[in-house]
């Protein structure tokens, strides 16, 4: 594979610490609630970007939030750390992104701001759980528009010299090949990513002695470097991995990636992804029980949570949460605390909070979110649960109705708008939150609401600081109007389920800006009770929680059939809709299109 010379940058370093609210002698717990914060510091003398935690990560497809340009992402106070899957560019070659002149040429070719966006990559889509064919001691298989490409580690760190990502994770060779895996297959997993890691840290080292430092010896703190553990759903395995990373060096002469003494030492956070995890611990309990027999229905565990994939709820295989928490404890266990863990693809914040509580994830994803709004659900669920969500649905807000409470007496994470109830829908996205007009008349008065304030782009919409002025009389219809950045009427659950089934790009725009800001507003809260009402007390807000919202997540089957029902009518139910029409129109004529 072609490469082009990689002009020398300075780097980034990824520094996570307790949160500057508790004292910084109270040391991180091992397992558990945990507050923190990531620390993004570039080299180069740029402002430092911290991320508080538990936080979230902005997912993206081929480096772009699918539904929002650059403006709308700029207006989502939400996004800050974007995650990049670099297979996506991999169809050219060189890569597009490497090609860019200047210090950040990945944050420059997507159009992130460096003052305010993180940029991490990975080289796979970490929600793509596509069968691929089998990696190789030299390579990892990647997808892209042009079909599978092999990516070899010096490749990829080439690649991560010329586009100069804030964050890389390196490469992994976890298997996505039909499970289970032998043993065998296990072992190598775990060398391949062992030597990858080390291969990657060794050429992070050499260009900053290239660069130029203080001299200092190098250490974890000023590493920009994740780690994804491996070891798929055996819990011996993936300990393994993990005490491998703790290990001396010395006596390898074969990985070397100086100046490191151990891996861990150039490792900067752990990553989980959780789509080929799910598929290992799902091939573990088939076989389970089958080994089992009859008495397989009575000990297979309980509480599927639904996938927001096109199939249905009733595909996704049984999978108990403790199993997962027992497998990313393993990884965890031997080692240390003071670095950030991150999961990929949770499916839910009922997922969230349990691998907050029981294993202590500091970052997730959005990717759930975001998934939910190309489907047309608006979130509208808070954390801790408000003491209206818990009351009768007649005797809630007037004028703002709350989710629909299924048979279970469990209520809705958001609202289908794709549904026909919400035709004359007059109300703001979210029951759950105030639009930011409101709060302001309310203010005003002296009564606020004690509800949060939703600051998307939906609910808080600002008139433009400047207007496109094509002649002179398009100045004079802007005269005696209200000045720049002021509040406007939120959007309607109406209007935005006339756009859903107009076409209009916008809805999706509008949503994915909503569920944005809901699922921020969902980690806020999570902190908030952590810091000022401490574990026991979150603890019971868990468990409230998982009691008072639908996991099963029933709503999404649903808006996932409308939404299938709108798309066939925009293109192939077309001549359908004509037939009928013209059938209805004939004066019981039959007619044939």
């Amino acid at each position: 594979m072609a490469m082009m010379n990689a002009e020398l940058k300075p780097r980034s370093s990824l520094i996570f610490s307790s949160s500057p609210s508790q004292s910084h002698a109270t040391p991180l717990p091992h397992f558990g609630p945990r507050l923190g914060e990531v620390n993004v510091q570039r080299q180069e003398g740029a402002a430092r970007i911290a991320i508080k935690t538990p936080g979230m990560m902005t997912a993206t497809s081929r480096g772009v939030v699918p539904h929002l340009s650059r403006d709308h992402v700029r207006l989502t106070r939400a996004i800050c750390w974007v995650h990049v899957p670099f297979e996506t560019f991999l169809e050219h070659n060189p890569p597009l992104p490497i090609t860019q002149p200047g210090p950040r040429p990945l944050h420059q070719f997507l159009g992130f701001s460096p003052a305010d966006h993180v940029l991490s990559v990975s080289a796979r889509d970490p929600f793509d759980g596509r069968d691929m064919p089998a990696n190789n001691k030299d390579y990892v298989a990647t997808y892209c528009i042009r079909g599978v490409r092999k990516l070899t580690p010096e490749v990829w760190a080439q690649y991560d010299a010329a586009c100069n990502p804030d964050i890389i994770t390196a490469l992994s060779d976890t298997p996505f090949t039909s499970a289970p895996h032998s043993n065998k297959r296990t072992h190598k997993s775990l060398e391949r990513s062992t030597a990858w890691l080390a291969n990657l840290l060794h050429s992070v080292a050499a260009r900053r002695r290239e660069v130029g430092s203080d001299g200092e010896p190098l250490t974890g703190s000023l590493s920009n470097v994740l780690v994804h553990m491996a070891g798929g759903a055996v819990v011996q395995a993936r300990k393994a991995f993990a005490e491998g990373l703790m290990e001396d060096l010395e006596e390898f002469k074969a990985v070397n990636p100086s100046p490191y003494r151990r891996l861990d030492d150039g490792v900067a956070g752990y990553v989980f992804d959780l789509v080929p995890l799910r598929a290992a611990l799902s091939a573990r309990s088939k076989a389970a029980d089958e080994d089992l027999g009859d008495d397989a229905d009575t000990l297979k565990p309980r509480g599927a949570i639904n996938t927001l994939t096109p199939t249905s709820s009733a595909d996704t295989s049984a999978m108990d949460p403790a199993a997962l928490s027992e497998v990313l404890r393993a990884s965890l266990q031997p080692l240390p605390t003071h670095k950030p863990r991150l999961v990929n693809s949770a499916r839910s914040p009922h997922e969230m909070l349990r691998l907050v509580r029981d294993v202590g994830i500091d970052l997730f994803d959005a990717h759930w979110a975001q998934r939910a709004a190309d489907i047309g659900v608006a979130l509208d669920f808070a954390f801790p649960v408000a003491l209206g969500d818990t009351q009768p649905v007649d005797a809630r807000v007037a004028g703002s109705p709350r989710t629909k409470v299924r048979p279970g007496e469990k209520m809705d994470l958001g609202h289908n708008l794709y549904s026909g109830d919400y035709a004359h829908d007059h109300s703001r996205l979210a029951a759950n939150f105030l639009d930011g007009r409101s709060h302001a008349q309310q203010t005003a008065e002296g009564s606020p609401d004690a509800r949060p304030v939703c600051p998307c782009g939906a609910c808080s919409p600002r008139s433009p600081g400047t207007h496109i002025l094509h002649s002179a009389l398009d100045r004079t219809s802007w005269e005696g109007q209200a000045g720049a950045d002021t509040l406007e009427p939120p959007f309607m659950r109406s209007y935005v389920h006339h756009l859903l089934h107009t076409h209009e790009m916008s809805a999706h725009s509008l949503l994915v800006m909503h569920n944005l800001s809901v699922l921020d507003a969902f980690f806020v809260g999570i902190r908030s009770v952590l810091e000022h009402a401490g574990t026991e007390e979150f603890n019971r807000q868990v468990d409230l929680f998982l009691e008072t919202y639908d996991e099963e997540m029933v709503l999404f089957d649903e808006a996932k059939v409308d939404w299938v029902q709108v798309e066939m009518a925009r293109g192939k139910g077309r001549l359908a809709r004509e037939k009928i029409k013209q059938a209805e129109s004939s004066l019981g004529t039959s007619v044939d299109v």
